[in-house]
């Protein structure tokens, strides 16, 4: 499945690309990785004493238990460039389909908009997407003690579920790792959002590059929601990329199952 770690390489990607073939500003949004997180509650006394350590091990037993029952599942994504008066400037529309351990195949449904930027940003995107999940490309950037530390700020509510917040610091400054907070489900032990922005400096032409990544719960797997990927770049001005995860047919053994209830089979043709 697309793991939190793709959209580092992701953020990468499209500060690169946008710096050189978007023309005109976008506007920024409120919800940018980089403002201060507010409103956290004290911790819990179930959650006092909780360690950086602890709350690693969990999120990862929950990773590891999320891996071994999701063999497969298909989705709908929307790419879209949006110019600075809420008109989509490019759009793709693409369904995904994983298997079991890191297979991804990408078809396009639709496209609109500048071809331009479809060619050297969607569609770029897109193919350094499957060739990671393949192992042509591989950059261990995983979320996990090897590569960052967590230290435990506060709960807070994000919709209907109950997050602990932490930091992630990287263990090293890399481009490939970032700076930011992690909110997870105090009782799924799951990432519900991540925010951040590159742990080192990208380029001269990039003054500012941010993501936030929020994930849904569907039936007992948190999947990608929504990808918002924020660049400020000189000259250029702030561009905005969006990207929304929808229609989950999601297959556990030999059973699918969908937003609307268990069916024996996914659809053919997701």
């Amino acid at each position: 499945m697309a793991a939190p770690h793709s959209l580092i390489r992701r953020t990468l990607m499209v500060t690169v690309m946008f710096g050189f073939t978007v023309v005109g500003g976008l506007a920024a949004d409120k919800t940018s990785a980089g403002e201060v997180t507010e409103t956290l509650s004290p911790l819990q006394a179930r959650f006092q004493g909780m360690t950086g350590d602890e709350l690693f091990s969990k999120l990862l037993e929950h990773n590891r238990l999320r891996d071994t029952r999701l063999e497969q599942y298909s989705a709908v994504r929307t790419y879209a460039v949006i110019n600075d008066n809420g008109k989509i400037y490019a759009e793709e529309v693409i369904r995904v389909e994983y298997r079991a351990p890191n297979h991804k195949t990408f078809v396009t449904d639709s496209e609109n908009g500048s071809g331009l930027v479809r060619k050297l940003v969607l569609k770029r995107l897109i193919e350094s997407e499957s060739e990671t999940s393949s192992g042509r490309a591989h950059r261990d950037s995983s979320i996990k003690p090897a590569n960052y530390e967590f230290n435990l700020l506060g709960e807070q509510d994000l919709g209907p579920y109950r997050c602990l917040v932490a930091e992630a610091i990287p263990k090293r400054r890399d481009k490939y790792l970032f700076e930011g907070n992690v909110w997870i489900d105090a009782h799924d032990y799951a990432i519900v959002r991540i925010a951040g922005h590159p742990a080192t400096s990208l380029s001269f032409w990039i003054k500012r590059a941010d993501f936030v990544r929020e994930y849904q719960k569907i039936g007992e797997f948190w999947l990608p929601a929504k990808d918002l990927t924020f660049v400020e770049v000189r000259l250029y001005g702030k561009k905005i990329l969006t990207i929304e995860h929808r229609d989950y047919v999601i297959k556990v053994g030999e059973r699918a199952r969908n937003v609307d209830g268990w069916s024996s089979e996914a659809p053919a043709n997701r």
